[in-house]
């Protein structure tokens, strides 16, 4: 596909590497020079240094012949406006980044005159899956599937759980039907396990299932799962406002800390509930102050990654049964973060990049299938995608142990209107289904990839 990308910041970077990787032609445009040098330097694209929301700079990269223009600059309203010179340039796709809370409301109602196919909200979509996080303080990372009613949840094995040095196949005492071990991540690398995988303490491990069934485990594991009752949010930006509206809608106190005094009058004038500090979250006296050696759940969302991660084993060692979540968007720093201790890492750019592959992939394939949801796990190394199911193929009515299957993929569940089946060798995709798929084979667009 051609794909125009407007905006040359960290999530145009990760788009662009993105969809680059996985074969699409890629034009970005940005202000900025030098950015498009050091983008140019190591991906297979073209770029345009100029203003992406002009007629003339839009039609320099062919925005007529092009499939999709995503618009990702720092600002909303260049989004918007370049979305719109862009579909009344013959663009026949477009997509925006919006972060205002105040636009993002207004959105659903200004969709068809803006002529959007889609608008994403990175900091918001972070925001609900922390959420979801907090209400299950031992998991490490959880994605929602089937609308909400299946979960795959990511767990640190333990060197008294009783997972440790067994086999997959010697686990069914405690992993009972409607649970399936999707993911064991170690020393850096992943697997897709069978039953003879023999798990050791210290995998990250990740299961899928119901969320009751992923919830009876998590309790049989002894891994707590108490919602918390107080966060504590080192920084005010975007994710921090989003996230404190939520979580006061279900009672969860939350205190704010962040020292732009502006910043800290906006908080409290669009805010009810939660407390907001006007003080600065790398200072340890400030945050010994305000309690945070009381606190159940503390985020570090600063905006620089240096400090989220110093002040994340701060809180670490003065609050060691806290579940501490750090905000980290530099993804040279993944491999150091891996080895310190730290409980759940967030890269709130790459959830911009898994909306947009997501949607890429659904226009290049809408027959057959489409993909319903999308999540990165390891690092990007693996995919988990809900597919939908629209009509009958050679993967439906057959048997799964009959199909050939491509190495590194597991079919790990299959959603039958409500009914969650967790799939053996015997039963089938059907028409209508929404199938689960855990891979390594990364650029999965339709459901009948799967097969060699």
């Amino acid at each position: 596909m051609n794909i125009i990308i407007v905006g040359c910041g960290r999530v145009g970077r990760a788009i662009t590497e993105q969809l680059s990787g996985e074969g699409h032609i890629v034009t970005v445009i940005d202000t900025k020079a030098k950015a498009l040098e050091q983008i140019a330097d190591t991906n297979n694209i073209m770029t345009i240094h100029g203003n992406g929301a002009t007629f003339e700079t839009l039609s320099e990269a062919e925005v007529a012949d092009c499939d999709l223009m995503i618009a990702v600059t720092a600002t909303d309203e260049l989004n918007l406006y370049a979305c719109l010179i862009a579909k009344n340039a013959g663009a026949p796709r477009t997509i925006a980044r919006v972060r205002n809370p105040e636009y993002t409301k207004d959105i659903p109602k200004l969709k068809d005159e803006l002529k959007l196919s889609l608008a994403i909200n990175p900091e918001q979509t972070c925001a609900r899956e922390l959420a979801r996080l907090l209400k299950n303080s031992g998991a490490i990372e959880i994605d929602s599937f089937a609308k909400g009613i299946v979960d795959i949840i990511k767990i640190c094995v333990s060197e008294n759980s009783p997972l440790a040095n067994q086999k997959i196949i010697d686990c069914t005492k405690i992993i009972k039907q409607g649970i399936r071990i999707c993911l064991i991540e170690r020393d850096g690398h992943s697997y897709i396990p069978n039953g003879d995988f023999e798990i050791e303490s210290g995998d990250l491990l990740s299961f899928v299932g119901s969320s009751k069934a992923t919830s009876k485990l998590l309790k049989k594991l002894g891994v707590e799962t108490n919602r918390n009752h107080s966060v504590m949010i080192l920084g005010g930006g975007k994710i921090a406002y989003y996230l404190a509206e939520n979580l006061s809608e279900i009672g969860i106190k939350v205190k704010i800390i962040e020292k732009n005094l502006d910043r800290c009058e906006n908080l409290s004038e669009n805010l009810k509930d939660p407390i907001i500090i006007h003080g600065d979250g790398t200072d340890q006296e400030v945050l010994i102050s305000e309690g945070i050696e009381h606190a159940d759940a503390i985020l570090a969302f600063m905006g620089s990654d240096e400090e989220n991660i110093l002040m994340s084993l701060f809180a670490k060692d003065i609050n060691p049964k806290a579940k501490v979540i750090t905000e980290i968007n530099n993804p040279t720093f993944t491999k150091i973060v891996e080895k310190l201790p730290l409980d759940s890492i967030i890269h709130t750019k790459h959830l911009t990049g898994e909306y947009i592959i997501r949607y890429v992939r659904g226009m290049q394939n809408s027959v057959g299938s489409n993909i319903e949801t999308l999540y990165r796990l390891s690092t990007g190394q693996v995919e988990a995608l809900e597919f939908r199911v629209r009509e009958d193929s050679m993967v439906t009515g057959v048997p799964l142990s009959m199909l050939e299957l491509k190495p590194d993929l597991q079919v790990v569940c299959i959603n039958r209107q409500g009914n969650i089946i967790i799939p053996n060798g015997t039963d089938t995709i059907e028409l209508k289904d929404t199938v689960i798929v855990v891979t390594k084979q990364t650029g999965l667009s339709d459901l009948r990839d799967i097969l060699k």
